[in-house]
């Protein structure tokens, strides 16, 4: 039900800096290198708290149209034809451009309201800063210094001055239905030609050079009734190996998308078989408590022999998380999908069930009684009761006595009867284990003065006899 407004611009004029400060947030990756941002990235503008907005932030027009220069002009223009209102961002410290001149002509003929936004006028004369760009002809202009948050006040005045009636644009509203999907995984393994594939349009920019996503990019998805919000992110390499800061800020972002989605759907280079550094991910993704499903991309381009050798190489490098799916996909060819969305609704069903204290309870008394744990220095661990400590992951509290000395054997067996009992699949299990404490722990019982009296008197017949 939000109007939408597209942030428009050359590489590097501050268009991610102001994206962050309309949507109050850090979504967009900010860096003095030019061409950080190279897809559509999606917010909602609140604040003027009864009219929001939502905003679109786009990758920086260069003039070039072939590779990924063209890929991320290709999708700015996406932005600004399906915008209500576009907002031109400039470079005041910069001044005019002969590509600014070739931008406007093109926004001309789009035929959307335009807003001239002169940024990063800190330090600088604004009346001949304003002069300058006034031979663009552009009727709503303002100054405005984007990182220092001067003038965006005045922006959102002038926004909701011209834009028009609220429309539907639900994709951008919080739905506590959608399944949040993070697609990870190392570089160049296909996850934004996976999302494009099911989206079915070229939503991502994708390209055969590793690194080409930079940012994590959300799209809503209605798929055999159920709603998704994919997340695709950039490549996750090994630490050593990360050294330009961009490729960090990309790396923090996607380690959130890990955080805020309920299912991890881990791509794999089916070529390449399982390596050290898609064991990394997982590890990212099984610390997180999050759904897990393993989906090997490039199958179709594999012989029966190299098939079989990966499948045995799945299991025996992913014997640590026999739990999650592995399915096989091409994202290029869209073969394996109908089976990833099923594992996918697997995992999710599984990550956020609640449970019951007295179904838990019913487990822990039958896994008990079908293997009671061993002893420890003589004595039995006794568990008492237990009750559910919440979902993403499914966390089990148990309450008793002598706990803190169970085996990591007998941890494995509650873990696994769980996983049974209640059919749970693609989801790690968590186990808390909480002893009682002594009331009496700490106190020391003090004696009267009777008492006393009485204990010398024992203490002097002792010594007589």
């Amino acid at each position: 039900m939000l109007p939408l407004v597209a942030l428009v611009g050359r590489p590097n004029v501050g268009k991610s800096t102001l994206f962050n400060a309309l949507t109050r947030s850090r979504d967009a990756l900010v860096h003095d290198q030019p061409g950080v941002t190279r897809d559509r990235h999606y917010g909602v503008c609140r604040l003027d708290a009864e009219r929001p907005f939502a905003v679109v932030d786009t990758g920086g027009l260069s003039g070039e149209e072939i590779g990924l220069a063209g890929a991320t002009a290709r999708q700015a223009r996406a932005g600004a034809e399906e915008a209500d209102l576009i907002v031109f961002v400039v470079d005041a410290r910069e001044g005019l451009a002969t590509l600014d001149r070739d931008i406007v002509a093109w926004l001309r003929k789009t035929g959307k309201p335009l807003v001239l936004a002169v940024n990063k006028t800190d330090g600088l004369d604004e009346e001949a800063c304003m002069v300058e760009f006034a031979r663009f002809g552009v009727a709503d202009a303002l100054p405005l210094a984007a990182s220092h948050q001067r003038g965006v006040g005045d922006l959102v005045e002038l926004l909701q001055s011209r834009l028009p009636p609220d429309r539907d644009l639900s994709v951008l509203e919080d739905d506590p239905r959608r399944i949040r999907v993070a697609f990870v995984g190392r570089p160049n393994v296909g996850k934004s030609t996976l999302v494009n594939r099911m989206l079915g349009e070229e939503r991502m920019i994708a390209s055969d050079v590793p690194g080409t996503t930079r940012d994590s990019i959300a799209v809503d998805l209605e798929r055999d009734g159920k709603l998704y919000r994919l997340i695709d992110t950039a490549g996750l390499r090994r630490r050593g190996k990360v050294e330009e800061a961009v490729e960090k800020f990309s790396a923090f972002k996607t380690l959130a998308s890990i955080e805020h989605c309920q299912v991890a759907v881990v791509l794999v280079d089916g070529t390449e078989g399982i390596t050290d550094q898609d064991a990394t991910v997982l590890g990212h993704v099984l610390e997180a408590g999050r759904g897990l499903v393993v989906a090997v991309n490039k199958w179709d381009g594999l012989s029966s022999y190299e098939r079989e050798q990966n499948r045995v190489q799945l299991e025996r490098k992913l014997a640590f998380a026999p739990w999650a799916e592995r399915i096989t996909i091409s994202a290029l060819h869209g073969s394996g999908l109908r089976e990833l969305f099923r594992a996918v609704n697997r995992a999710h069903a599984s990550v956020t069930k609640s449970f019951g204290t007295s179904e838990i309870n019913r487990a822990l008394e039958v896994a008990y009684e079908t293997n009671p744990p061993p002893t420890v220095r003589g004595h039995a661990p006794k568990m008492r009761y237990g009750h559910s400590g919440g979902n993403t992951p499914p966390t089990f509290i148990v309450h008793g006595s002598r706990l803190k000395g169970l085996p990591e054997s007998y941890r494995r067996y509650l873990e696994n009867f769980f996983r049974k009992r209640f059919k749970l699949v693609g989801t790690p299990l968590r186990f808390e284990f909480r002893e009682g404490e002594n009331p009496f722990e700490g106190k020391k019982n003090e004696l009267t003065e009777r008492q006393q009296a009485k204990r010398r008197r024992l203490l002097r017949y002792a010594r007589k006899s």
